[in-house]
This record gives C-alpha cells, sequence and structure tokens, in this order.
C-alpha cells in the first residue's frame, strides 16, 4: 500500500490496536535482523531538540523525524511534532508516512503494556498515572485494553488536563476519579506510571510490596520524576528493568540515584527469565528506542495492507 500524503493521528492509531502492537514489540526482540543505531539528537535553540530515529529490519526501514518542544506545554501547539517514514527494504520505495506524535505515545505506551504484562505482580491495576498529557491518555488506554483495568487514579499539575484524562478514562469504562494526595493513591495502587516532563521529583515512594512503577518520563540524565531514595529502594527490595541498554545514558532517575545502569536487566532479558520472575516490585524505566517505532511501523504496513485487501 503506498500513501504520499502523512496519515492523520486518528488514522495513524486507527493501525495500531494497542494488544497487537505489545506483541510486535515482543516481535522485534527476538528478530535477529533488526537493526537500530543510536538515535540522533540536536539540540535546538529555546530548549527543544531534534530527534533523527532510524531502524530496519529484513523488510523495511524507517525513521522517525520528530521535534520536541517543551515550551509549548500550556500552549495550543503540540510538545511533539514530526513524522514516521517507512520504506520498503526491497524496493526502497516509501510504504507509509504515519503521524510521528501517535506512534511516539503509542509505541511507549504499549511497551510499557508489555512489561507490564510480563512482569507486573497485580496487572488488573488499580492503576495511577501521574502526568495527564498525551502519554498519560495513552498509558490509560493501553493499560485497559492490555490488561483490563477497570479503576483509575489520576494526578496532575493541571487540574484540567486531569479532569480530562478522568473523564476520557471512565468513557473507556472505568471508575476514575482525580486525586491530589499521589502518596496516599500510591499505597492503593499497584500499578504506577509516570509520564510527566520530567523536570521534578513526581514520586517519592512505592510503598506496596507489589508495586509495578513505569517511568517514561524522563529520557536524558538531566531529567528526573523519581526520587534517588525511591530507586535505591527498589534496587534494594525489589527489581528494576530498563528498556534497553541506551538507558545507560540516558536513565537520568537511575543515574541521579547513583545505580550501575549498565548492570541492570534490559526487558528482553526479563522476558527471556521467563513469568517466573513476575513477582516482587519492580521498577521499569522506559527512554525510548528507534526499535519501538520499527515495530509500530511493522504493524502499520500489515494492517494497511489488510484494509487495502
Amino acid at each position: 500500500m503506498l500513501l504520499h500524503a502523512a496519515l492523520s493521528p486518528h488514522a495513524t492509531a486507527a493501525l495500531l490496536p494497542w494488544k497487537l502492537l505489545a506483541e510486535e514489540i515482543f516481535a522485534v526482540l527476538h528478530d535477529a535482523s533488526v537493526q537500530v543505531p543510536a538515535r540522533i539528537v540536536l539540540p535546538l535553540a529555546g530548549g527543544g531538540s531534534l530527534f533523527c530515529m532510524p531502524a530496519a529490519d529484513s523488510q523495511l526501514a524507517m525513521t522517525k523525524l520528530i521535534t520536541s518542544t517543551p515550551a509549548n506545554a500550556g500552549t495550543p501547539r503540540p510538545t511533539i511534532q514530526g513524522d514516521v517514514v517507512v520504506f520498503d527494504v526491497a524496493t526502497g520505495s516509501r510504504r507509509l508516512t504515519l503521524d510521528g506524535p501517535t506512534i511516539t505515545a503509542r509505541r511507549t505506551a504499549a511497551v510499557s503494556l508489555l512489561a507490564a504484562q510480563r512482569l507486573a505482580a497485580q496487572p488488573a491495576g488499580p492503576l495511577l498515572v501521574i502526568g495527564a498529557g498525551a502519554q498519560g491518555k495513552a498509558h490509560v488506554e493501553a493499560f485497559v485494553a492490555g490488561l483490563g483495568v477497570r479503576e483509575v487514579h489520576v494526578a496532575s499539575r493541571s487540574t484540567h488536563s486531569a479532569q480530562a484524562l478522568v473523564e476520557h478514562a471512565r468513557s473507556l469504562g472505568c471508575d476514575a476519579r482525580l486525586v491530589s494526595d499521589i502518596r496516599l493513591a500510591a499505597r492503593h495502587c499497584p500499578l504506577i506510571v509516570t509520564c510527566t516532563p520530567a523536570n521534578a521529583v513526581v514520586l517519592h515512594e512505592a510503598p506496596r510490596a507489589d508495586a509495578f512503577v513505569c517511568a517514561v518520563g524522563a529520557f536524558t540524565p538531566q531529567m528526573v520524576e523519581l526520587a534517588p531514595s525511591l530507586c535505591l529502594d527498589f534496587a534494594q527490595r525489589g527489581r528494576i528493568v530498563v528498556d534497553t541498554e541506551d538507558a545507560a545514558h540516558e536513565a537520568g532517575d537511575l543515574l541521579q540515584a547513583g545505580l550501575d545502569v549498565p548492570r541492570l536487566p534490559t526487558l528482553a532479558q526479563a522476558l527471556n527469565a521467563g513469568p517466573a520472575q513476575a513477582s516482587g516490585a519492580v521498577l521499569f524505566k522506559s527512554c525510548g528506542w528507534g526499535g519501538w517505532d520499527l515495530a509500530a511501523a511493522r504493524l502499520a504496513c500489515a494492517q494497511a495492507m489488510q484494509v487495502a485487501t
């Protein structure tokens, strides 16, 4: 299927059902033909960044080209903008052009979904989401569709955004509520997702022995969402899993806690360890990887071909 115009956010999302996307991410982790060079991050004037993230397997090649502009937060302009362009390896022709922010939101939440499916002691929740932006919304949708979560608690600096996410969760059939006391909510919820701009600590403790914390906001050494004491606590009494080896120079939460990040297991290693490991407190640190975008591109192309036929 050859589409020259970039698909809309809605059309892009329609090609990426949550459960199938999590399965495709798992498949990418076990595909020896996958190549993912280091992403290029170009700092821009004003505090923004330009990201170029290429990846390929034996059949498809893709690159995600997006800008991240934190200064757009609170304005009508999105903080993440750009496209994902997918090519056929055999012919070099363009297959699809997908909406970059939609790919980023959905593949990130689907990686969290896969980790929670395999590693969380209580995958059905209740769920506490800290941060009510695009990632907060995506994680609620992914966890509802993929884990059967039916109780959602939302915390955010923006009451308006938090209330909007609460209403969205209710539209998905959830008992959802706005919370102001994160510590109290963390005692109630075995599932916790932090997806903030990562410019300050938002989670100081996860007291439950069956806690599964998924931290996705921080992807540079300077960014942070989790208190260092919380990271150290997980290292001592539970498990810390990182999405890829790139976390060694990207996982700000863990680096600022002084942890030896290169020694931590990756998601692929944790999944290969088997379901017997899915017990106790787990911190999953997600920083992002071009392979996740490749998984989304593979699924989108497969789904688009089904629609075309």
